[in-house]
């Protein structure tokens, strides 16, 4: 913990993962918890943990007509919120023709409706006391992507420019944003949490078959460690100038630095098309 001075934390998502590891890091450290959890016996659970310092609240981020008058009840009988982490969301893996527009919405409801308005609750509070963390839990498949996981790298896509926009938007007023960018962590991401779309269309086996099943191999043996990642979203809360974005693990520092040494590659190699579409005089 290297953060000494007590803030006020409030994390969506705190019954795994993430959300878990960094509960208990914070807890651990002195510092006060808000976690949101989905069923009452998980919420209560987490209120006793640590009394006075854990606060467990019922909320489902995609029941959007009810996070404001949380927010607001965790202000007034809680405390100031220092630092909101978005981190409730899941995975969808399907590939994208076989994956129904239903499940898009939902994957988009939660990854990214629920963390915006989460972040729409907050930010008056922040913006009156100028000042406060926003973390938002994206991913390295914000910004490189695979096959069979198109509908999630559309929302951590969608929520990583939301986040830059934003942390433009809010700078001046003394709030900071940063996306944090995991690669594959020992969670249970690719395990019990993961919604997968059943296999429909022949043409794709070739393509995706080995990529599911080597996901779910992988599964619980992956490079990066939760109780690490908790340690580096506290450290980026404690600088002076957090990042705007921050990757975590070996594998998406290879696999994003790879993306964009491609990208650049790709826009050199098409520059004079791109060039020719300027208006002329």
């Amino acid at each position: 913990m290297t953060q000494t001075t007590q803030k006020t934390w409030f994390i969506t998502g705190v019954s795994s993962g993430f959300g878990k590891a960094l509960a208990d890091a914070l807890l651990e450290g002195g510092q006060r918890v808000v976690g949101t959890l989905r069923n009452e016996a998980a919420r209560a659970d987490f209120d006793q943990l640590k009394p006075g310092f854990s606060f467990g609240r019922l909320l489902d981020v995609t029941d959007f007509a009810a996070i404001d008058a949380v927010v607001a009840d965790v202000e007034q009988q809680v405390g100031a919120i220092d630092v909101l982490v978005n981190n409730a969301g899941y995975g969808h893996e399907g590939l994208v023709e076989e994956s129904s527009l239903e499940e898009l919405r939902q994957q988009f409801d939660v990854n990214v409706f629920g963390a915006v308005a989460v972040t729409k609750a907050v930010l008056p509070y922040m913006r009156q006391r100028r000042r406060g963390n926003i973390l938002n839990i994206t991913s390295m498949g914000g910004i490189t992507t695979f096959p069979g996981l198109g509908y999630y790298h559309g929302s951590k896509f969608a929520l990583e420019g939301i986040s830059e926009a934003l942390g433009k938007e809010v700078k001046p007023l003394g709030i900071f944003v940063t996306a944090i960018e995991p690669g594959g962590f020992r969670t249970d991401w690719a395990g019990r949490s993961m919604v997968r779309a059943p296999r429909s269309i022949a043409d794709y086996d070739d393509t995706f078959n080995v990529v599911r099943e080597t996901r779910t191999k992988r599964s619980g043996h992956q490079t990066g460690d939760p109780v690490k990642a908790a340690a580096a979203m506290i450290a980026v809360v404690a600088a002076k100038e957090p990042p705007a974005h921050l990757l975590l693990g070996s594998d998406a520092l290879q696999f994003v630095s790879a993306k964009l040494e491609q990208l650049q590659a790709e826009i050199e190699q098409w520059k004079a098309l791109t060039l020719s579409t300027d208006v002329t005089e």
